[in-house]
């Protein structure tokens, strides 16, 4: 039997986290593990629980999502475990403070009136290591990922991918899937998930959001 996806909740409204909490609840693959109020509540919440996937608000008192979202990926990096995914949650379309937290470490940006079965897709999807970020909102998102820079050099790293590694870099960062990218370089699935899983090693890229980050951020996908 599959164990269910566990989910947990940081997030400043109550009524908010009920809801949330009722809509998670009543999914057969995913099971509420716990919530919290506050940015530093969500740090002992995971702490504890050892959830697969976090929803997290950025902007609460005592300690913001962003912050939260940083100090979770530190701590993992320190016991050298797999950090639990991170869905940041925001009520602004364009929001400065998603994109500083998909640079902290985050594994989603999206906006907390989501439709719910969208939601819930997306849960799933980051705990498959997809990137999810909010439809209305990908591109003017990511445009704003060091706009200032005329050009921007291509990091040494990059030059180490193969050529179809390159090619397979180039179509995840435009967001495609495994299958899509498979129908479109002729290769099975699980030749794909195997080149992305040496892409992200070698870029030393946690998953597959942070590289159409770092696509964007290097002026990559130009």
């Amino acid at each position: 039997m599959t164990s269910k996806i566990r989910v947990a909740l940081v997030d400043d409204q109550a009524l908010f986290r009920t809801g949330i909490r009722m809509l998670v609840d009543s999914q057969p693959d995913l099971a509420f593990v716990g919530e919290a109020g506050n940015g530093r509540e969500g740090i002992d919440l995971v702490e504890a629980t050892h959830p697969d996937v976090v929803l997290m608000d950025i902007r609460m008192p005592v300690m913001d999502g962003i912050e939260a979202t940083e100090r979770i990926m530190a701590a993992a990096d320190l016991r050298g475990g797999q950090a639990a995914r991170v869905i940041v949650l925001t009520t602004f379309d364009l929001d400065e403070a998603a994109t500083r937290a998909i640079r902290g470490g985050a594994s989603g940006f999206l906006l907390k009136d989501t439709d719910p079965e969208f939601l819930l897709a997306a849960i799933r999807a980051v705990h498959s290591g997809t990137a999810v970020v909010a439809p209305s909102a990908t591109r003017e998102l990511f445009r704003h990922f060091d706009s200032r820079a005329a050009s921007v050099p291509e990091p040494e790293a990059f030059g180490t991918l193969t050529a179809r590694e390159h090619e397979v870099f180039l179509l995840a960062a435009r967001g495609l899937s495994n299958s899509e990218i498979a129908a479109n370089e002729y290769l099975s699935e699980a030749t794909v998930k195997t080149h992305i899983s040496r892409i992200l090693s070698k870029l030393s890229l946690r998953d597959r959001v942070q590289l159409v980050v770092y696509a964007f951020e290097h002026r990559l996908t130009d």
